[in-house]
């Protein structure tokens, strides 16, 4: 867990290294908000992950996902887990094949 950095320092961060998209989850697609591309899981690349408790209550959980799309897109993607967790989002992401996921881009580690 990141206790010392909240998710907005974290994706501000990444966002200076040019992970600057900023995508949604719709009917099983990663979308991104700019461009509109759309993603399947098997396009997805995610190169660093960051799990957040709220600070004032730990069941508020979140994730940071740090992606790269199979057209060198890159950008965040901040999930609620827990009991606020975006269904759709947790199931995209359980999609993407353990081969698209590794933590070589994480900053903090």
């Amino acid at each position: 867990m990141n206790n010392d950095k909240n998710e907005l320092e974290i994706i501000k961060k990444y966002q200076e290294k040019g992970y600057t998209s900023n995508y949604r989850v719709v009917d099983g697609a990663l979308i991104d908000n700019n461009t509109k591309s759309k993603y399947k899981p098997t396009e997805i690349f995610i190169v660093a992950e960051h799990r957040f408790e709220g600070m004032s209550n730990p069941a508020d959980m979140s994730i940071l996902y740090v992606v790269v799309t199979k057209d060198d897109e890159k950008g965040t993607f901040l999930a609620s887990y827990g009991g606020a967790s975006s269904t759709e989002a947790a199931e995209f992401f359980n999609e993407i094949p353990k081969e698209n996921v590794s933590n070589k881009e994480n900053l903090f580690m």
